[in-house]
């Protein structure tokens, strides 16, 4: 009787967690944000070239990306948390209405902290750069590594094999580019700089971005 009921509980707590984990990738949880970043009226000269950002949050909180890159247009269009399969959901909205020359991809790195294998994300990511090719041929797609970062260190080695799943498949794709902002942010025993993030260990401040900046000018020139 006794483990007829525990066999009951860890059945109950397996749908549980099962059906908060689908919850977790439902790509509508982005639903009011996506809004407010297809609202936006950006108005620009024709005579400079466009750079889109998008993906998960150290996208969104890179506050003056426009700043960093002067000569250029620039749209953030960054939602927080998210997924490669969310950015893929969301593609009409934050990618294909901007027809950017060059575009700059961060996912991944919730992808990896949620469970999932760099192998499925490289599917994912592979989708997405397919419905880019086809409805924006021109435009030089750059796909940024998943960072280190303190509060996700421990998961390292399956960052660095997606990263190079990626690397890989970005040498061999026309037009798509693989900036590595993973070993401008580690030191030269491969440890992640500990002064490059805002309290919470994830994040990064002005250090962090700098960092990054230095690496997707390599990616523009």
């Amino acid at each position: 009787m006794k483990n007829s009921r525990t066999m009951k509980w860890f059945l109950l707590t397996v749908f549980i967690f099962g059906v908060a984990q689908l919850s977790a990738q439902d790509p509508k949880r982005f639903q009011k944000e996506i809004e407010i970043i297809a609202a936006k009226e950006n108005c620009f000269s024709p005579d400079q070239e466009l750079l889109l950002f998008t993906g998960s949050s150290s996208v969104r909180m890179w506050k003056d990306v426009q700043s960093a890159f002067p000569g250029y247009h620039v749209i953030n269009n960054g939602f927080g948390g998210s997924h490669f399969s969310d950015l893929n959901y969301y593609y009409d909205k934050v990618i294909a209405p901007y027809k950017p020359d060059v575009l700059f991809i961060y996912e991944g790195d919730n992808d990896i902290a949620s469970g999932k294998k760099p192998k499925s994300i490289l599917k994912e990511a592979k989708q997405l750069i397919g419905m880019i090719r086809q409805d924006l041929p021109e435009a030089k797609i750059v796909l940024i590594s998943p960072k280190p970062s303190l509060a996700r260190w421990e998961l390292k080695e399956q960052y660095k094999k997606l990263n190079s799943l990626l690397e890989k498949y970005a040498r061999q794709t026309n037009g798509v580019d693989f900036a590595d902002v993973w070993e401008a942010m580690v030191d030269e025993e491969g440890n992640v700089y500990r002064d490059i993030f805002v309290d919470d260990n994830l994040h990064m401040n002005e250090k962090g971005y700098a960092i990054w900046e230095k690496v997707m000018v390599r990616h523009i020139e």
